[in-house]
């Protein structure tokens, strides 16, 4: 009988707030929007999630994930057009449509090759650009869902990515003009910077490069953004070099001659900043007057944008100053009246230098290194107000006062910090994890952190400062956590009160390990001073100051102590508590007897250190697991090694048996390492069982129930998951055909982008290319269009031929057709035929068409002039018909078979589409007349009426509402 295992899958996840790897957007909910109250709420991603929290209650309102993908969100933008629909990309290349009302996903799209670093909805917002990594550039189409074309041009990753709309006013002519006010007009340019160090402006409509520019004289540029006016942007890099550039829109929409060549950038000079490190982002905000820079330090700059008035006022003192010095050096007639040219000359604002109009105004400091920003949308209030978001898992807002009116320009206030979400995570990396006796609790130790949670409804119980925490347990009786910590301390924490007990200087070193005796009465700890402590669980009664009382409290009672020749790692007592495991940093493990301390076996046989050990519920094994990327599997009686295991690519931090009733049920043990994977294993076939991914960085921590339902684990990128048995079993043959499709799935995408990107490549740079990207769904899709239109071409002869032999004998029996059309209900073949591709998502139709080979092209022709000749489906039969037109076009106009499908197909299709036509514009003519009619119904006039004031002697003019 083939035996089954228990798989574990993931269950909730919990600690993140953000990842600060893509950017934050501050927005409000849907019922406070229109009056902008409350505090908002920030729109964050958190590894494969995005959360929204409210700042002022430091609550979550929502979680979006998709359960399909496990990649990180690396760029977030919202649409302009409909606040409530948000673009979010990830790190493998896709991008998903979120809409927030429902927290489900609207549209998909696969495109790059890496992850997305920018998103920018058009002013419409029906088309959508992206930028990647892999420095191409594609503008989405949110209508039809589909990639339009892929812009390539730049060498480097794309910073930003953003479509470059004129001011209407810019027009140059009246037909420009005209134009320009059209309300679905939409400028077809967008402007992209790259790490590269250069910055290019792209025409949409020809789909080339119509400007290049060099963004930073001195590197790459790491940030890049556009005033909310499109009048300008800003380009930065490193050593605190701001370039700022002006945009000339007009020139982008009127006709180019030769003799006037205009560029649309215009580079205005260099800003520095205070400090020399590189900016990392640069924002404006959405009233124009201040932009917010900051780099990788724990400060965000704020910079302000002088008025026109301001800048005429320093410009004159200036020039008053270089007059009164050109005065005492003046000495004819012909200097005073050059010096009165330059001073007026030196009053034009346009040739005004940008640290004129670009003051530094206020520095934000921070709690973390700040990784992304943003402005509050509210355009209320006398003070601006800045969202950060920062590389310590922590979100805070901060209220900016404006400048106030007086002589002194300047002044600057003061900014104060306004709320902070960061009681749902800790700031460091968690060290390490412990459960409570029932299961209930999870306590969570990083560096000055320590944390109780609900494992079962993810909320923090409490919050309680440590030292720099390497181990924690529970104590028997889970009231008390005992907590190890980096500067040789043990410290006792009540968590009913959430009051530190006691603190004792217990080694010389770091304590890298404890364990509680399983009589659950002492516990021992293990330090960095090769030296193991045994602490014995005493009650004493300690006295109140100022009174006679005394009341009981825990102590610590050192009873022994067991010295080793180097550090020790690693240490763990077995069930039956007769055993004691220590490992050193000289590679080996030595087990002693817990009573005398004498040593029992020494475990050789690593590379390197023992950095995690577990035994098994019978005490018969133990099983090590070492930084040489190894475990091993012991046994306790011999100390012979039963079986080494390469079972990851990177150290393996943690190991641990999972509990088992009996020896008969075997023995079972997770593995957790830095190449963020954890594996189950059997101990006994010493097979791999199962790989669970999930976490996205190296896995510290990992502690397993006392019923092995469920395993909890933390990592690098700040979450602690939860990992629950479920009841599917797993089966080992299948696991390993599911791990060899997954390989071949990734080796065949792999290579098929490869071959596309060839192709490319011989085209030369700065060119437009296909929006597509074959995977493994669009493979499949593919394949069940040719399998549907095999079934259909031999259905679809099977019943013509039936229907003429029917016209000369009524009384003949219906033909015997295929099963898959039987078990539809009898469904007709070209019905089945288009089910199939409508069942295809939007976005992923033409890269499934693309797999169709030429030699199905007359059978999918065949099934489009029926389908157009019963109208059925006309958009979507369009969009097949003239995809494949495009892509086979030689081979089509080569072809003598195609010419009379193809000139049916247009026949029909012209009288089909008239018709569409026709009722397309009586409908749009009838809403345009009643949106005349309710726009009548609610017009407002300025009408005279007489003040009720008797003093007034005259009419005032007021507004009434006549409707």
């Amino acid at each position: 009988m083939v035996k089954s295992y228990a798989k574990y899958e993931a269950s909730h996840t919990f600690g993140t707030v953000t990842s600060a790897i893509a950017n934050t957007i501050w927005t409000f909910d849907s019922e406070t929007a229109g009056r902008h109250t409350g505090s908002g709420v920030a729109v964050v991603g958190a590894n494969e999630e995005i959360l929204r929290w409210d700042v002022k209650k430091g609550e979550l309102i929502s979680r979006w994930k998709d359960g399909m993908s496990t990649a990180t969100v690396t760029a977030l933008a919202r649409s302009g057009a409909d606040s409530d629909v948000f673009a979010a990309g990830y790190e493998d290349g896709s991008i998903k449509l979120w809409d927030a009302r429902t927290g489900t996903v609207i549209i998909n799209f696969n495109g790059h090759k890496s992850a997305i670093t920018s998103l920018a909805f058009d002013k419409s917002g029906v088309r959508l650009a992206s930028g990647s990594r892999d420095t191409d550039i594609i503008i989405w189409d949110l209508v039809a869902e589909v990639g339009l074309f892929k812009l390539r041009g730049h060498k480097d990753q794309i910073v930003l990515v953003q479509f470059l709309q004129p001011a209407k006013s810019e027009a140059g002519s009246e037909e420009e003009e005209a134009v320009a006010d059209d309300e679905n007009f939409t400028p077809g340019y967008i402007i992209s910077a790259s790490k590269d160090a250069l910055i290019k402006v792209w025409d949409i409509t020809s789909q080339h490069c119509v400007e290049t520019h060099v963004a930073q004289s001195n590197g790459e540029c790491s940030a890049f953004a556009i005033s909310p006016d499109s009048s300008g942007c800003i380009s930065a890099g490193a050593d605190g070099e701001l370039k700022v550039w002006a945009i000339d829109g007009a020139s982008l929409l009127s006709p180019a001659t030769p003799s006037s060549q205009t560029k649309c950038l215009t580079d205005r000079g260099i800003l520095r900043r205070s400090t020399q490190d590189r900016t990392t982002g640069v924002s404006f905000h959405p009233r124009g007057g201040y932009i917010a820079v900051h780099g990788a330090e724990k400060s965000v700059e704020i910079w302000r944008i002088r008025t026109v008035s301001e800048i005429q006022r320093s410009l004159a003192r200036k020039a008053k100053r270089r007059k009164e010095k050109a005065a005492a050096v003046q000495t004819n007639g012909d200097d005073e009246g050059t010096s009165k040219e330059q001073t007026e000359s030196s009053l034009d604002i346009s040739t005004a230098d940008v640290s004129e109009v670009f003051v530094p105004y206020t520095t934000v400091r921070t709690s973390g290194k700040s990784r992304s920003i943003d402005w509050s949308p509210s355009l209320a209030g006398k003070s601006l107000h800045l969202l950060t978001a920062m590389s310590n898992n922590l979100v805070e807002t901060y209220r900016i006062p404006t400048k106030q009116r007086s002589n002194q320009e300047n002044d600057s206030m003061e900014p104060t910090r306004l709320h902070s979400v960061d009681l749902p995570g800790h700031r460091t990396d968690v060290r390490s994890l412990a459960l409570s006796s029932d299961d209930r609790m999870v306590a969570s130790a990083s560096s000055g952190a320590l944390k109780i949670w609900n494992a079962r409804t993810e909320t923090c119980l409490r919050t309680l400062e440590c030292g720099y925490a390497l181990c924690c347990s529970f104590l028997p009786g889970d009231k008390i956590v005992l907590v190890g910590t980096k500067s040789g301390e043990l410290e006792l924490f009540d968590i009913a009160s959430s009051t530190l007990i006691d603190r004792v200087q217990a080694h010389e070193n770091a304590i890298w390990a404890l364990h509680v005796h399983p009589d659950g009465r002492s516990v021992v700890t293990g330090s960095a001073d090769k030296s193991a402590k045994f602490w014995n669980f005493e009650i004493v009664q300690e006295e109140i100051p100022g009174t006679k009382r005394t009341t009981p409290k825990l102590k610590l009672v050192h009873t022994r102590t067991l010295k080793v020749n180097d550090d020790i790692l690693s240490l763990c007592f077995s069930p039956d508590a007769r055993l004691l495991a220590v490992s050193t940093l000289d590679n080996t493990v030595k087990v002693f007897f817990t009573d005398t301390l004498k040593l029992f076996l020494n475990l050789y046989g690593h590379k390197l250190p023992v950095l995690s050990m577990s035994i098994s519920s019978d005490s018969k094994l133990i099983a090590t697991s070492s930084a040489d990327k190894n475990v091993r599997i012991w046994g306790l009686d011999f100390g012979d090694c039963h079986r080494a295991l390469f079972a990851h690519n990177d150290s393996i931090m943690q190991v641990k048996f999972i509990p088992q009733p009996s020896s008969e049920d075997g023995h079972f043990f997770f593995s957790a390492s830095k190449d963020h994977a954890i594996k189950t294993w059997d101990g006994d076939k010493f097979e791999q069982v199962q790989k669970i991914d999930g976490h996205h960085g190296e896995i510290w921590a990992m502690s397993v129930s006392r019923t092995g339902e469920f395993v909890v684990t933390s990592s690098h990128d700040k979450s602690i998951r939860v990992w629950f048995q479920s009841d599917e079993p797993i089966f080992l043959e299948e696991e390993r055909e599911r791990q060899m499709e997954e390989l071949y799935e990734s080796t065949l995408t792999t290579s098929l982008e490869a071959d596309v990107d060839g192709e490319y490549e011989q085209e030369g740079r700065d060119r437009a290319v296909a929006a597509t990207k074959q995977t493994i769904a669009t493979l499949t899709a593919g394949e069940r269009i040719v399998e549907a239109l095999e079934l259909g071409k031999t259905d679809l002869e099977v019943m013509e031929d039936w229907h003429r032999r029917k016209a000369l004998n009524p009384k003949i029996a219906p033909p015997d057709r295929d099963p898959v059309f039987l078990a539809l209900n009898g469904i007709s073949a070209e019905r089945h035929v288009l089910n199939t591709i409508s069942k295809i998502p939007p976005a992923q139709l033409h890269d499934a068409l693309l797999v169709l080979p030429f030699s199905v092209l007359p059978t999918l022709f065949t099934f489009l002039g029926i389908w157009i000749r019963m109208q059925w489906h006309t958009a979507l039969v369009c969009r097949v018909l003239f995809f494949m037109l495009k892509t086979h076009q030689r081979q089509i106009v080569g072809s003598k078979e195609l010419k009379v499908q193809l000139e049916d197909m247009r026949r029909d299709l012209k009288k089909s589409l008239g018709g569409m036509k026709n009722s397309l514009g009586l409908n749009y003519v009838a809403l345009g007349f009643v949106e005349q009619r309710v726009q009548e119904k609610s017009n407002s006039r300025l009408e005279d009426v007489e003040s009720n004031d008797p003093t007034a002697g005259r009419k005032k003019r007021a507004f009434v509402d006549v409707s």
